[in-house]
Formats: structure tokens, sequence, C-alpha cells
């Protein structure tokens, strides 16, 4: 099959970072999908892996975690999919990943795609969707019904993928939703994709809130620069706030005083633990996608891919990387057909 690899970590201008490669079709376990991979997305867990670093891979190294396909085959434990059934996914970080022709998932991990999204449009939705759904309803304490009727939620970087997926997410629960974005094209996206308001994230956020009569705010997502606005969020966050992270922080945080004085809760979201870890709760992550197909098929959500791609080959995902570390996309790109 062909597949798009590494066997050395290279700035992403080196034509060697990501390159075209022949392998055998993966085989598949008693939990598993065989899926033809028809479009992925690219996030910045893809960029960050793919870095440069000294080591070297005796194998050529499959990136790519987010997919939508076909399924070819079905394990002998597997349920509820058969032959033929079009999925998406976000897939496990310890195995290889969706940028081949074929992939073996655990079926648990997996949904029915939306049936008013295509393939590709479909691809662009796993990973931001979990993880956005993870770390507002499972991690932070909120219903995903009506958990944030009378509260205030702060989304920085809000066009970025999960951003544009929790935006929609919060404002479904009932939140006043309060996004970041720097530039006119990205506020306008993250309106569209339904915040109240917007500020710029590369000034002082107190001033802007409070000029929008935002003393302090209930819950806020950092999506960005965890240490960046660290202390401001403290100060801003009312008391038993909630603040939930997904970038790890470069420098050390002090996690005393205000946190601690206001009983904020601090929560971590990655949507690679469960598949990571084999969690007894693992299905969980097929079971959001199969919400979240339900609510783009009912009309409350809607898709957030924005640009496309195409076909799936090196040269292409060594464009998208580099667009993604640009720090200028929108939404999420995707890359589609082989």
């Amino acid at each position: 099959m062909k597949a798009v690899a590494l066997t050395h970590y290279l700035p992403i201008d080196d034509p060697q970072s990501l390159v075209d490669v022949e392998l055998p079709k993966p085989d598949i376990g008693a939990h598993d999908l065989l899926v033809r991979v028809e479009a992925v997305s690219i996030n910045p867990v893809d960029t960050k892996i793919r870095s440069p670093k000294p080591q070297v891979e005796s194998q050529p190294r499959i990136l790519g975690y987010d997919a939508a396909g076909v399924i070819e085959a079905v394990g002998a434990q597997v349920s509820g999919f058969k032959i033929g059934d079009e999925v998406y996914y976000a897939g496990d970080i310890t195995r290889p990943g969706s940028n081949a022709q074929y992939q073996a998932v655990d079926a648990r991990l997996v949904a029915h795609r939306p049936r008013r999204l295509d393939l590709a449009d479909a691809a662009a939705l796993p990973l931001t969707a979990i993880t956005a759904w993870e770390l507002l309803f499972e991690r932070m304490p909120y219903n995903s019904e009506n958990g944030g009727e009378g509260k205030s939620l702060l989304v920085i970087a809000g066009a970025g993928g999960v951003g544009s997926i929790a935006i929609q997410l919060a404002r479904r629960a009932g939140f006043t939703v309060i996004a970041t974005a720097s530039r006119p094209e990205t506020q306008a996206w993250c309106r569209a994709m339904g915040a109240q308001h917007v500020i710029d994230h590369r000034q002082p956020l107190t001033p802007q809130l409070s000029a929008l009569d935002f003393k302090q705010i209930d819950a806020a997502i950092n999506l960005a620069s965890t240490e960046q606005y660290w202390e401001e969020l403290g100060e801003l966050l009312a008391p038993q706030g909630h603040l939930g992270l997904i970038v790890e922080p470069k420098t050390p945080l002090n996690i005393g005083d205000p946190y601690k004085a206001k009983c904020i809760g601090i929560h971590w979201e990655m949507m690679f633990a469960r598949p990571r870890y084999q969690t007894a709760d693992m299905a969980e992550q097929g079971r959001i996608l199969a919400r979240v197909a339900a609510l783009i098929d009912a009309g409350e959500l809607r898709g957030i891919q924005r640009e496309t791609l195409s076909p799936i080959n090196a040269a292409n995902m060594r464009e998208a990387h580099r667009r993604l570390e640009s720090g200028s996309t929108i939404g999420k790109l995707v890359v589609s057909r082989w």
C-alpha cells in the first residue's frame, strides 16, 4: 500500500521530512477494523511528533491522527460495523497512523461518519471533537445539554481546530462564549462558529473583557500557550471556576494562589489517554463521535474543514505541515484521495 512516512525527524522544508513509501497492508486484531483511508486532516500533534530531533527510525513511521474512510475488514470480536461502512475516527497514537491507504484501528474508537458530511469534511472532526467534548463535558464538570446556562466561557485560540468545535459545543450547552482571535478573518470565523463576543489574544484580556462588562468569567479553555495566559486567567476566573488546558507548559507554573485561594479547578485533556492506556471506558470515544455525528446530521453542529489538498502524498503532506506550523490556518486542513 501507499503511505507517507518518516525515518528522520527533520524541518518541514527538508524533502526527506515526509516521504512516499510502499508498505504491506496491516493485519488486524480481533477488536480492529481495517479501513481504506480516503481523507485525513492535520493536527498540531502531527507537527510536534515530526519536529526535528536526533533519533532515527529503523522502519518508516506513519503519522496521522484523523481519518475518514471505508471499512475493508472487520475483526472477529467487533460488532456494529460491516464491510463497506463509511467511518471516521482519531485512532491511537501508539499505533501506525492514518497517512496510509489502509489503517488498522480499534473499533471502539470509531463511529459512522455524519451523513451530512462527505468523507473529506468528516476527516476534519474526530480529534478536535473528542478533545473539545472530553474537556468541556468530562474533565470539566459541565453537562453537554444545559451545563453552561447562566455561565460565561472564554475560549483562547477560538479559530483553531479544537476552538472551532468547542465554541459550537459550548453554545449548544448554554454558555455565553467569548472567543479570542487576532485577525479579521479569524474573528469572523469565530463568530460564524457561534461566539457571541470575540477579543484579541495579542492584547491584554482583562480590559477587553471589562469593556464587554465581564468582570470575571466562570470558565476558560486555553488552547494556546499555557504559561502566557496563566497569571491573567488566575485573576479573571471566578471563585470555584474552571480552567481547561491542552498544551504542556514550557516553564514552571505557580499553581498556588490565586488558583488555590479561589478553589479553581485545573483540568488537563489529552484525547489519546484512553487508547494509549487501554482504559476500561475506551469505547467512550466512539460514542462521542457517534453523538457528534448525530448532532451534525440534526443541524446542531457544523463541519470545521476549511481547506483541502489532494492527493494524499508526501508533497501535499509537507505543505499541510508547513501551513499548520505557520500559525495562520483557520479551522481544519484536510488532505484527501490517493
